[in-house]
């Protein structure tokens, strides 16, 4: 009974990840504001519900990576196998609670007319394209938690995840981050909203990106050092924590276990 209720419970997982993609689709695709799709409250009231809306992705996304959580819910039960479905579960929720909660309001921040409009929106589709390339090269199955629940549904040992430096990843160290922003910056109309929900998400993007860097030199050592000198963060840039970097990166024994997410 046990095995099936995990096989349940993994398959559960996956379609609720797809349901969560589509609806973040047309959360990030918008529409044209308009009195209809406005919330009856005022302006104020909107950003300041939206803000922490905003904020809520980042709080699961974090701590679910911290080793001394993880260790601390396994323990309590979660089998190991199943701490990457449910870490997708909790990033599911999280996001579908911004989503289904979100406060749309009418004032427009920018509009880009035609033909530029057409140009955002494929930029848009794009991104969309990008990020799943990007995930496929270091393993959409271990973001999702499907590669160590298929292989205990198989009965096989669990896998170790591995650097592989390949495809887009050759050229910038986080392709799957700078996708990700694509998808909050490029819509055509950008409302007070859709605004802090940039600003929010832009700044926990970079922030996590310079994270990240650390934790993976300090797992992987040489191999990362070697990349982040030759391999810059983001295309075009030359200088910080984001462009080609020598000095190593100290962080807490938390982070550098994170790294083996």
């Amino acid at each position: 009974m046990r095995r099936y209720l995990g096989i349940a419970f993994g398959l559960a997982t996956h379609v609720l990840f797809a349901f969560t993609v589509w609806h973040l689709f047309w959360f990030l695709k918008g529409s044209p504001p308009g009195d209809a799709r406005a919330a009856p409250i005022p302006l104020g009231t909107c950003l300041g519900i939206d803000a922490p809306l905003a904020a809520a992705f980042a709080v699961p996304h974090s701590i679910f990576l911290l080793p001394s959580v993880r260790r601390r819910l396994v323990a309590a039960g979660i089998p190991a196998p199943f701490y990457g479905c449910c870490y997708c579960l909790a990033t599911c929720a999280a996001l579908l609670l911004t989503i289904f909660c979100w406060q749309p309001t009418t004032v427009v921040a920018w509009r880009c007319v035609a033909p530029f409009d057409g140009m955002v929106t494929a930029a848009f589709a794009a991104s969309w394209v990008a990020l799943f390339y990007s995930l496929h090269l270091t393993g959409l199955g271990w973001q999702t938690g499907w590669t160590p629940w298929w292989h205990w549904a198989r009965g096989l040992p669990q896998p170790k995840r591995k650097f592989v430096e390949r495809g887009a990843y050759r050229f910038l160290r986080h392709p799957v981050y700078l996708s990700f922003l694509g998808l909050i910056w490029f819509a055509p109309v950008v409302t007070l909203d859709r605004v802090v929900l940039i600003a929010l998400w832009s700044t926990y993007i970079f922030v996590g990106s310079v994270l990240k860097d650390g934790r993976l030199l300090h797992f992987l050592g040489d191999t990362y050092r070697d990349d982040l000198a030759r391999v810059p963060g983001y295309p075009g840039v030359g200088f910080g924590p984001l462009g080609r970097v020598r000095p190593p990166i100290m962080l807490s024994r938390d982070a550098i276990e994170a790294a083996r997410r």
